[in-house]
């Protein structure tokens, strides 16, 4: 069985397990981490991790990182076409970005009940402009059920590591891995 396979195995355990209604946002919050060369394969199966979760009784969203960056500066007229020519000043405006994915984020789940978990892909597109416990942090109070990030990277230690290359962080979400049995 491949470990995206796997991994949705862990989820289904998971996500069979009745919610508790009156948790703290982070901690409705469900990390599946993967590793990075498994981002094709788990994008390929997405579909099952919905069924898994329409099959537990519960409602599915899913909200795509992958494209953010893009979208955002595309509304940054006056600095995308010097992004490109020297991308160096573009830091000072990623709190903008993180607003962006913010309101963007706020505006895709609006209405979604306690009873939906609401998937987000594309956390590696975040590498180098915004870490993920920020973008995290930002979303889990505006999801009323629970918040599923597919994270590419590795967890040990209680410390999660995007892409296995940033500094890890620890964070309060329930991790699931492959390997867990």
């Amino acid at each position: 069985m491949s470990r995206v396979r796997r991994l949705a195995s862990v989820y289904a355990q998971y996500i069979e397990i009745p919610w508790q209604q009156n948790a703290a946002a982070a901690q409705r919050v469900l990390f599946c981490i993967y590793p990075e060369e498994d981002e094709l394969r788990l994008r390929a199966n997405l579909g099952e991790f919905e069924v898994l979760t329409r099959q537990a009784g519960y409602s599915w969203l899913l909200y795509d990182l992958t494209d953010s960056f893009a979208a955002w500066l595309a509304t940054q007229r006056r600095y995308a076409t010097r992004y490109f020519v020297d991308p160096a000043p573009l830091v000072t405006l990623m709190p903008n970005y993180r607003a962006y994915i913010r309101h963007d984020f706020a505006r895709a789940v609006q209405g979604a009940g306690a009873d939906t978990v609401v998937a987000v892909q594309g956390a590696g597109a975040l590498y180098g402009f915004l870490k993920v416990r920020e973008v995290v942090d930002d979303m889990a109070p505006l999801v009323a059920g629970r918040l599923l990030v597919f994270f590419p990277g590795t967890y040990e230690n209680n410390n999660y590591r995007l892409l296995d290359a940033y500094d890890g962080w620890n964070y309060l979400a329930v991790p699931m891995t492959a390997d867990q049995e």
